[in-house]
């Protein structure tokens, strides 16, 4: 009888060394690629996970300090300003500063919350200069490996009157090309996605920010 899972396995088999062969034929120049490829996908991930909703701007936590004022009137500030003082949240942090210079000039708490969200920001930012340097250095690591390979082909061009071979060769050599611009374009798209999930976190912020700064200041004579 034959097993069912044999076709399949030799098909994935099939796959990884036809992925095998491809690595190979790029030569040395594949290892800082795949290096590169690999960094790129971890400041990929920390990126999905650092600007998550819960990590920024809560829901609930936003609906709170659009409705601050209310939990004043009613005397139940009290868990909103537990949940500010564990911080939590870039949102959480900046409502505790907010909450902190309470009864304070308008000026004064703003000024204060400006402070704190520009080291907000940094850490909001930080990861995309590591996709900086993928969209840069990936490209330019492919076609080092393939200059490095056609260098050497047309080291060899007056040994050989073979042109297939010759154009074998060029093929080969063009995959670290091709490798490198497979990890940038990837890194494009991230690096444009989050500097847009970024801005619209940071709209968010200053709108909740600049309400919370107006209710907990002291009220103007």
């Amino acid at each position: 009888m034959i097993d069912p899972d044999l076709p399949l396995a030799a098909t994935a088999f099939s796959g990884f060394k036809s992925v095998w062969d491809f690595f190979q034929k790029g030569g040395i120049f594949m290892i800082p690629l795949v290096i590169t490829s690999i960094v790129g996908l971890m400041a990929v991930v920390f990126k999905f996970l650092t600007l998550s909703g819960e990590r920024v701007v809560p829901a609930k936590l936003s609906r709170d300090v659009a409705n601050f004022g209310s939990h004043v009137a009613n005397d139940t500030t009290s868990n909103v300003v537990r949940e500010f003082q564990e911080g939590k949240s870039s949102l959480a942090r900046l409502g505790s500063v907010a909450v902190k210079h309470a009864g304070k000039p308008r000026e004064q708490v703003t000024a204060a919350v400006e402070a704190a969200a520009r080291e907000e920001s940094v850490h909001l930012h930080s990861g995309i200069g590591v996709l900086d340097v993928v969209i840069t250095i990936a490209p330019l690591l492919g076609l080092v490996g393939t200059a490095s390979g056609l260098v050497v082909i047309f080291e060899g061009l007056g040994d050989s009157s073979d042109h297939q071979l010759i154009s074998r060769g060029i093929a080969e050599a063009l995959s670290t090309t091709i490798f490198g611009i497979a990890i940038a374009v990837p890194a494009v798209i991230a690096h444009s996605y989050f500097f847009r999930r970024i801005e619209k976190l940071t709209a968010r912020l200053e709108g909740l920010m600049s309400d919370l700064a107006h209710t907990v200041a002291k009220p103007q004579a």
